[in-house]
Order: C-alpha cells, then structure tokens, then sequence
C-alpha cells in the first residue's frame, strides 16, 4: 500500500522489559479539509462486506471484516464509522472493547498490536445510513441514497463512513469483497466483477470482487429491480451495465447507449492514458431522488461509474477517465482534487474533438473567454478550500492547465507524461508536486512559473 503517515504517538504503554511501546493510533490524518477522516497507526489491505439492506424500512444490517497491519505498537486504534449501532467488535477472533466518539470508533484489542503485526477486525453493526448533506457538493445530497427500489451510494469525499467502518481516506486504499443479500426479484451490484450468486429461498446473496486497491469513497453497493446489459470492449474487456428500469422507460436504447459508449471510451482513453487499469468496466444507472427530486451528478466509482439518471457521451468519458485519474493514480490529500477532476475534464476535450465536435484547443479557447472579472478566477486550483473543492474552476481550469502545458511543451513529450504518470502511480498515490516534478523530468524544460500562472493563482494567465 501506499500510505504514509506521520503517526501521532497519543499515549505510551510499556507492556514488559522486552517488550514493543504501544501507542493510540490517531484518529485523523490531518488532511488539510478533512483532519478527522483516515485513522493513524495501521494499513488495511483488505474489506469484506457482508451487506443486508431492507427497502421498507431503510435499515442495514451489516458485517464488516478488515485486514489490517499496525504501523506501529498499538494498545487502541479507531475506525470511522457514522450514526451506525454497533453491536460486536472482535481483533482476530477475540471480543474487543470499544467506544463511540462522533464518528470515531474506538478499538482496544484484547491485547496490544506488535510494529508489523497483522491483524483482523469484525465490526457488526446496524442502523439507517444517512443521507449527507452540506456544502462540499454544492448542497447535493450524497452518500448513501434510500431509492424506491433500494439504495445509491456515492460517497465523494466523506461518506463511505456513513454506511461502513473503515479508514476512509484514499491514502489508505485496499481490496474488497462484497457479499450483498437482497429479496429475490431484486439485484445488487457493486465494484469488481460478479464472482458468485447464491440464492436462499426468498432472498439472494451476489458477491462482487474487486481486487484492485480502491480508495473507500470510491466503494458503492446498489441494489434495486436492475435491468442488466453485458458485453466487451473491442480489447476484450468486460463491461457490466445496470440500469432502473425507469430509465429504461424513459429511453428505449439506454442499456445499449450506456454499454457502447463505455467501451468506446475505454478503447479511446486507453491510447492516450494507457492500459486500462481494472478487470472490468461499466455502469450502474439509476433513477435517483432525494424527497421526489432528480440527482444530477455522477461519480467515478472504481470499475463502474454510478449515474443518477440519463447523462451524455462526454459525462462517460469523463467518469472513465476517472479510473486512470483519481481510482487508480489516487490523491495522497483532498487539496489536490484537480489531480482527479482536471484530468478527467480534459479528457472531455479529447472525447469531444473525437467526436468531431471541436478540437482540444477550441474547447481551451472556450473555457478560456470567461472574463478576466469573472469569480471563476478566483480559485486556487491547488487549495479551492473545502467548501469549493468541486468548485467548475478546479474542473475547467485543470483541463485549461493540461492543454496549455500539452501547447507548450508538444504532443508527444505531453502524452508520454500522462502514460508515465499511471504507470508509475498505479494503483497508488500521488501529488501535484510528483506531477509537476515528472512533468519538467520528461519535457526537459523548467515550468515552476507555468504551473504558478495556470494552478496556484487567483487570476486569469494573460497568456500561455
């Protein structure tokens, strides 16, 4: 894994003359926006999510088992967990004490944890997920969604701990299994691939498996009456399709529109950003509402971006762009996000002169005529704050800053960079310092003053 964590040392215990010191592992990572997300002082390598959801009364009872291995001596460590009951907590197979602290779950393990030791956590709990609402998203509902039929979970940036424990911050990435039992008549889908279906007289489990590491935001478990569409990329990918039947209703051909245009756009992105990185790709389409009301977003879960509703060919590109921006090459810290969504943005640009639509540079040349005066430009990229971070600046002005870097440096110095970029951060972490780092190594030229101009600036470049 690629977690690195500067370890606050809460408390010391000296456990015996020959004995390791133990310490509290801290219960935030300090991101800069989000200092309580993340735990200090181990590494989860794995989740297993054994998931029960009942629509009616929108209650979940869930099993969550975690592999783990402590960074250092640990007498206690937490997890996230939000609003949740939990009922038992046990570290390799013996009964934990624990406590609640806000959306802190306190562990102290029957006995401490060695520097390196391996170690398993079974959290049993249960509850009615919340609905997160707030700024971060523009006042959007996210999270957790309770549909007609089931439930939407798309948890960017905050909320995967609303509906499981976990160390939930994308420093810490792990694999997951996912064992979802619904009523029969009704599908679960969620990340990886269907590795396994099993049918108990009146209710079904389906296991999904991803075996990539996945940052937690990026975990979705949906369930509902699906109407399925499978198939390939010309490469021989598989992709998956889900879709409400409402939307099918809406529009005849959607499955066939949301499984050709994934494939394509895969097949497309993949000369530009190289292999894909995940064992599957797809889509999970759903009628979303919140209190009767159509969502309008999407969001780049891993291997199979989740929209709620019907959405245009650029929106896909955009989502699967993700799986190389933001799913495999993954943020170390939230400031960042236009590591994700610039790069996913300009990907748009491609898509669209692909398309025949217009070229790269006429799509810079539009996001470029906002005037000068305009609150556009008042965002700093690299720090859009908090309550800014999905502000439209750090998606258009990213898209900007990557063509003008393409201009300036050419074609093929540019695309070796964006190869070499998810290749050396597969499935791991990275800033904007690497970026720019990794930018000037390939290019050969010296472009601190660039990305000064274009990312870390309050107003418009005067040119590039």
């Amino acid at each position: 894994m690629n977690l690195r964590i500067a370890l606050a040392a809460v408390a010391l215990l000296v456990l015996a003359p020959s004995a390791a010191l133990a310490d509290i592992g801290a219960p935030g990572l300090g991101d800069p926006y989000f200092p309580q997300l993340g735990n200090g002082g181990y590494d989860v390598d794995n989740y297993v999510l054994d998931v029960n959801y009942d629509r009616r009364t929108n209650r979940l009872v869930g099993v969550t088992k975690i592999s783990a291995r402590a960074l250092t001596g640990l007498e206690r460590f937490d997890l996230d967990l939000e609003g949740m009951r939990v009922r038992r907590v046990t570290v390799d197979g013996r009964r934990a004490a624990f406590s609640r602290a806000g959306a802190e779950l306190r562990v102290t393990p029957p006995a401490p944890l060695a520097a390196g030791q391996g170690f398993t956590v079974v959290v049993r709990y249960r509850g009615i997920p919340r609905t997160t609402l707030g700024t971060v998203v523009f006042g959007s509902p996210y999270g957790f969604l309770h549909t007609r039929d089931g439930q939407f979970v798309a948890a960017e940036p905050d909320a995967a701990s609303t509906w499981f424990p976990c160390n939930d911050h994308p420093a810490d990435k792990a694999t997951f299994l996912f064992r979802i039992t619904v009523p029969n008549g009704f599908r679960a889908v969620a990340n990886g691939r269907l590795v396994g279906r099993v049918r108990h007289r009146r209710r079904t489990t389906y296991t999904w498996h991803e075996t990539s590491p996945m940052a937690t935001y990026l975990a979705t478990v949906d369930t509902g009456r699906w109407t399925i569409r499978r198939g390939r990329t010309k490469a021989g990918l598989p992709v998956f399709v889900a879709l409400d039947p409402a939307i099918v209703r809406r529009r005849r051909h959607a499955g066939r529109f949301f499984l050709r245009t994934t494939a394509r756009a895969v097949d497309f992105e993949s000369r530009f950003f190289g292999p894909y990185p995940f064992a599957s790709t797809g889509a999970i389409v759903d009628d979303a509402r919140f209190h009767g009301v159509r969502l309008g977003f999407s969001l780049e879960t891993q291997s199979r971006p989740i929209y709620s509703g019907l959405v245009d060919s650029a929106t896909i590109a955009h989502e699967i762009a993700h799986q190389w921006f933001g799913d495999s090459v993954s943020v170390s810290r939230w400031p960042d996000i236009w590591l994700n969504e610039g790069f996913a943005s300009f990907a748009e640009y491609l898509w669209n002169a692909h398309r025949g639509f217009q070229s790269a540079h006429e799509s810079f040349r539009q996001d470029y005529r906002i005037p000068a005066k305009d609150p556009f430009w008042d965002v700093v990229v690299t720090d859009p704050k908090r309550g800014t971070m999905f502000h439209p600046a750090v998606y258009s002005r990213g898209a900007m800053t990557l063509q003008a870097l393409r201009e300036k440096i050419g074609d093929a110095p540019f695309f070796t960079l964006l190869r070499t970029w998810t290749a050396t951060h597969r499935h791991g972490n990275a800033t904007t310092e690497q970026f720019e780092a990794l930018a000037e190594a390939i290019s050969g030229q010296e472009l601190t003053p660039f990305f000064d101009t274009w990312i870390r600036s309050a107003r418009k470049p005067r040119s590039w």
